[in-house]
This record gives C-alpha cells, sequence and structure tokens, in this order.
C-alpha cells in the first residue's frame, strides 16, 4: 500500500495541476510516480529532468544500451515500478530480460548502473576504464547524471511504496506479484 496517496486532479492545488497537465500533454500519461510527485511541483521537475537526460543520453549509446543501463539500476534497487516498466521496453523489444545477452559495450554499462546503486564511491578504476574505453568524459558526465536521477527515481519509488500502474502488471518478474 502506498504511503501517499497519488494526487487527483480534484484535489490538485493550481500550481500541482498545471505540473500534472504539462505531464500528461508530453508524456500522455499521469502513472502513481508522477501524480504521487505532482503533490511537490518542483520534485516533480527534478525527477522529470530523467527524460531530459534519457534524451541527451540515447543518441551516444543506443535506446536498447539507454535501457539497460536504467533497468541495471532498477534492477539493483528492487524498485518495482522502474525494473518493471524497462523490462516492458525490453520484451517489446524483443528481449528476454532474465535471460539478456549482453555484449562487452552494453555489459560495462550494466555493470556500471548496478555498481551506482550498489554504492557509487566504490566505482572501481578497471570498471571505469571499461566505460572509458566508448565514451568521452562529456558522455561520461551525461551518464553518471542520467544514472543518478534514475537512482533518485528509484529511492522515491521505493521510500514512499508507490504502486504499480495497471499498465504494467503484465510485465512484473513472474514470481514479484507486488502492486
Amino acid at each position: 500500500m502506498a504511503r501517499i496517496e497519488p494526487l487527483s486532479e480534484i484535489d490538485a492545488n493550481p500550481a500541482s495541476l498545471a505540473a500534472m497537465e504539462a505531464i500528461a500533454e508530453a508524456h500522455g500519461r499521469l502513472t502513481n510516480m508522477k501524480r504521487t510527485l505532482a503533490r511537490s511541483p518542483v520534485a516533480l521537475k527534478s525527477l522529470m529532468a530523467w527524460y531530459d537526460l534519457r534524451d541527451e543520453v540515447e543518441p551516444f549509446l543506443g535506446e536498447r544500451a539507454t535501457v539497460l543501463f536504467a533497468h541495471a539500476i532498477s534492477a539493483q534497487y528492487d524498485c518495482l515500478i522502474c525494473s518493471t516498466f524497462f523490462r516492458r521496453m525490453l520484451i517489446e523489444a524483443g528481449d528476454d530480460p532474465d535471460h539478456i545477452r549482453l555484449d562487452d559495450r552494453e555489459h560495462a554499462l550494466v555493470d556500471f548502473g548496478r555498481q551506482l546503486a550498489i554504492d557509487p564511491n566504490a566505482v572501481g578504476d578497471d570498471l571505469f576504464a571499461r566505460l572509458a574505453a566508448f565514451l568521452d568524459p562529456d558522455q561520461l558526465v551525461t551518464l553518471t547524471a542520467f544514472g543518478a536521477v534514475m537512482a533518485a527515481t528509484n529511492v522515491f519509488n521505493n521510500a514512499l511504496k508507490v504502486e504499480l500502474d495497471e499498465y504494467l502488471y503484465a510485465f512484473r518478474k513472474p514470481e514479484d506479484h507486488r502492486s
């Protein structure tokens, strides 16, 4: 059960309502996470920077590698919402998220994402060198910022026990029936 109920349009103050309308227009869906965040338009805006960072990362990583990176962070955090969201994307792209095949580049990205979630202080020189072999310094900065916002999204959902949106139910891990 969610610790804080998602905000409804009826209960929203004018700033929250405007933020919710902008999100719905831009992304077509007001998820439970976004409705909960809408209780603080500044918090919503902060975590919605995820989309801007994703749009910066995707051109140099590619769509699949971007999803793999975000999924690795979310799976490591055991965030039902985020990990299921990215499972959906992988499944719809024809991948099996439970038996994913990775090339060396993708493996480095997944390892980096998981390490950011476990302990960013412990990103080792070897892992960093694997990333630096295919990313320039500007790309590494953008990727790390993207990972940080992804981590913040996972922390938000987990701490407040935001409930999984029904449209994602079919994409949960078979053994995971949290809602």
